[in-house]
This record gives C-alpha cells, sequence and structure tokens, in this order.
C-alpha cells in the first residue's frame, strides 16, 4: 500500500472497543484497543488490516466523512 488511509475515532462514552479484523480469506480478529469518554485514536489501514470494527458510542473521521456509531445500551 503506497497511501494507506488513516480514521480518526474520538470514543463519546467510556468502554468504546475498536477491534482490527485482518485481510485474507479468513478475516480474525488481530488488534482490540478500548477507549474511554474524549479519548481519541488514529488507526491506519496497513497490508493487515482490511477493517475496522466499533462497538459503542463514537465519532469517526475518515476522509469520506464523518460517522457516529451507537450507544452499546
Amino acid at each position: 500500500m503506497t497511501n494507506p488511509d488513516y480514521i480518526i475515532i474520538e470514543a463519546e462514552e467510556d468502554g468504546v472497543h475498536v477491534i482490527g479484523l485482518t485481510r485474507g480469506t479468513d478475516t480474525k480478529f488481530h488488534h482490540s484497543e478500548k477507549l474511554d469518554a474524549g479519548e481519541v485514536m488514529i488507526a491506519q489501514f496497513t497490508e493487515h488490516t482490511s477493517a475496522m470494527k466499533i462497538r459503542g458510542k463514537a465519532k469517526i473521521i475518515s476522509a469520506h466523512g464523518i460517522v457516529e456509531s451507537g450507544s452499546k445500551k
């Protein structure tokens, strides 16, 4: 990948989970982070990470726009 995409994840509640998923024929979890309200994570898609799952209320900012995920409740 010559110019991988970055995303910014801003937790809007405690306990937001960010889960990295692998690339390839078998998609697997390969990394997990837990964010509390107000914490920000900058993540990058790589040759190993093809998708991210965000569980909890968070704002996700990318070159494609802003998306808000729902609450865990």
